[in-house]
């Protein structure tokens, strides 16, 4: 029998060399949360004039990162800080760690050489947004756990 999901068993954590910042539960995540997405495919396949094929396999295995955050969290000012000394000392950038976990079923993603993509779009409405920090990443990992 499948177990439950909540968001209250996610933890996510920016780590820079200057900082480190909760991403998960507690932090005023949106209800859109976080998203990992592959950048690359894994696999080209190619086929001859003659109908022979053949499989080539990237090394690579990079990802964008995307965190949702109410507009009222106070993990974007942590963020825009970190996003703004990051952009003025280049020996900081690219060098961020974001590991997601979801403890209930032992989900686990790391990604490495972590840089912020932008700043997030500002919308300031009748009803309060969310501010959406992507960054990419030149490898990742994850490991799928069972409930």
């Amino acid at each position: 029998m499948p177990g439950a999901y909540s968001f209250q068993d996610v933890s996510a954590t920016l780590t820079t060399p200057s900082a480190s910042i909760n991403l998960g539960a507690g932090a005023a995540v949106a209800d859109e949360g976080i998203t990992i997405e592959p950048t690359e495919d894994k696999n080209t396949m190619t086929v001859g004039a003659d109908g022979a094929g053949m499989h080539s396999l990237h090394a690579g295995n990079p990802a964008n990162v995307s965190v949702r955050l109410l507009q009222t969290s106070p993990v974007n000012a942590l963020l825009m800080a970190e996003y703004n000394a990051q952009r003025i000392n280049s020996t900081l950038w690219g060098q961020g760690v974001i590991l997601v976990r979801q403890t209930a079923s032992g989900d686990t993603t790391s990604a490495t050489q972590v840089a912020f993509k932008r700043r997030p779009n500002l919308t300031y409405r009748k009803d309060g947004a969310f501010l959406e920090w992507s960054f990419e990443a030149v490898a990742h990992d994850t490991v799928l756990g069972t409930y």
